[in-house]
């Protein structure tokens, strides 16, 4: 029986090349790319693939909000992680919102495979430089001083909302983009910035590139029509 995947990232380049070394393992079928997070949300939908391969830091809907409501939707596929960054805040952030492992991206190509293997029959896996973070954050929390992960003490809406400001969507953009009206997304705003002790979109947007909510590489970016 194959493992069926599907490949989120917003690099080209990096998709096209997990794809043709992923077909050249028999045990392997891809079934989509898909160049960021909301287009990855709409193809697990409609695929439903065994492991979605996602980057963390891709336009539209972050690696982690995407992790969050993948595993709300369809909690039979697994996603696994594979990004550049090995912050902890962000390693721990992802597998909070329910990700079966994390890989970085200077693996090799067969420490992936075994990768999405692992994940694919039930486990979790992590990059061996990255155990470390999971050892410390076990102790800190045995001692009361554990990390929060990203964007904690905002809602769902709220991360995804951050993430589309500091991209540069606008107000009335945004409101058609989620099918709310401009009031809405004002009333967010203010509530946002409230929590936050936040007063500009510029704070905002180092904001969430401080946290991994958002990231200024986003190549395949697009806006509303």
């Amino acid at each position: 029986m194959s493992i069926s995947v599907v490949i989120a990232d917003d690099h080209r380049l990096v998709r096209e090349g997990l794809r043709a070394l992923l077909q050249e393992t028999a045990d392997f079928e891809v079934l989509g790319e898909a160049c960021d997070g909301l287009a990855a949300l709409r193809m697990a939908r409609e695929l439903r693939p065994n492991v979605l391969v996602a980057d963390l830091s891709m336009p539209g809907l972050n690696g982690i909000e995407l992790v969050r409501q993948l595993c709300e939707e369809l909690p039979a596929s697994r996603v696994l992680s594979l990004s550049v960054h090995d912050e902890e805040r962000l390693v721990l952030a992802m597998i909070e919102a329910g990700a079966a492992g994390y890989v970085l991206k200077d693996a090799s190509f067969e420490e992936l495979r075994t990768a999405i293997r692992e994940v694919m029959a039930g486990r979790v896996y992590l990059s061996p430089s990255l155990l470390g973070i999971f050892v410390a954050q076990f102790r800190s929390r045995g001692k009361g001083r554990a990390s929060l992960p990203a964007g904690e003490g905002l809602t769902p809406r709220e991360r995804e909302l951050v993430q589309l400001f500091s991209e540069g969507f606008s107000t009335a953009e945004i409101a058609e983009r989620l099918h709310v009206s401009a009031k809405t997304v004002a009333t967010h705003r203010e509530n946002i910035m409230g929590k936050l002790q936040i007063h500009s979109i510029a704070e905002l947007t180092r904001y969430a590139l401080r946290e991994g909510i958002s990231s200024l590489e986003t190549p395949c970016r697009r806006r509303p029509a």
